[in-house]
Parts: structure tokens; sequence; C-alpha cells
């Protein structure tokens, strides 16, 4: 078998995995999806490779840096700190351990709405404030996932044009 079809199918392989790694935290979608890019360009060598796989690349690099700002604007503005997002990371971890797939959002969810009802002693504003982060994660999650499924069919285009002219 030839090693650019064999590239082209692991290469699939690694973008759905980096798609679905957007949404669940297995592993870093966006990066994923960036090295495999580039490496999948790299092997194959044409033109239509590489136009691809760096047009890829800057719309899962502008997913990955827009769902980080985005979250980290909507913590700054709410004057969320560390130690709310430390705790709502710790819960996190523990919860992804107790609850399969949900366990994660569960604890973080948890986490930041306990780290700031005892940094604001008021119920009412804690959930407000973690509702709006919450949201503002939610939000960066999908346009994340949106940019590296574009990301994935900008690969797709050429995957067929540098097969179509080979």
């Amino acid at each position: 078998m030839d090693i650019q079809i064999i590239t082209t199918v692991v290469a699939g392989l690694l973008l759905v995995v980096a798609v679905l790694g957007t949404v669940l935290p297995v592993l870093p979608g966006s990066l994923l999806a960036i090295v495999t890019l580039l490496s999948w360009g790299w092997i194959l060598g044409s033109p239509a490779a590489w136009w691809c796989a760096g047009i890829g690349m800057a719309i899962a690099l502008a997913g990955w840096s827009a769902s980080t700002v985005l979250t980290g604007r909507n913590l700054a503005r709410q004057k969320i700190p560390r130690g709310s997002v430390a705790l709502a990371v710790a819960l996190a971890v523990v919860g992804m351990f107790l609850i399969p797939v949900l366990g994660l959002f569960i604890g973080f969810a948890l986490g930041l709405v306990l780290g700031e009802y005892g940094r604001r002693k008021d119920l009412g504003a804690a959930l407000r404030a973690s509702g709006s982060a919450l949201k503002a994660m939610g939000i960066g999650v999908l346009v994340e996932f949106g940019c590296a499924a574009l990301a994935s069919s900008v690969w797709m285009i050429g995957v067929v044009v540098h097969f179509s002219t080979r």
C-alpha cells in the first residue's frame, strides 16, 4: 500500500479524534488537528496538500485562540480569581473519575460555584458569575469545535485534489 494512502487514512482518523477532543477533553483537539495537518502536508508534499494543511492549521489555531480568549475575558469580566478556577479544575478531575465523561463538566461547574460562593458569600451572585463563565466556556468550546470541523473539511478537499491530480 502506498505511504500517501496510509498517511491520509491515519490523518483522517486523527482528525476525527481531534474534533471530538474539542468537546470531550480526552486529547487537546485543536493541537492534535494542527500537528496532524502539518504532518500530513509534509509527508504528501504536494501543493494541494500544503495549501489545505496550511489553511486548516490556521482555522484550527483561530478556533483554539478564540476559545481561550472568550473564556479568559469572561472570567476577568466576572472577576473570578484563579483560586476559584483552580478549585473548579480540581473538582473536574475528581468528577472525571467518579462520573465518566460528564463528571468533568459537572465537577468543574460545581467547583466554580463553590469557589465563588466561598469568596462572595452570596449564592445568587456566585451562581450568576459562574453561569456567565460557564456560558462563555460553552461558546468557546462550540467555536473551537466548529473550527476543528472546518479544518477537517478543508483537509478533505485537499485529499480529493491531491489524489485526483496525482
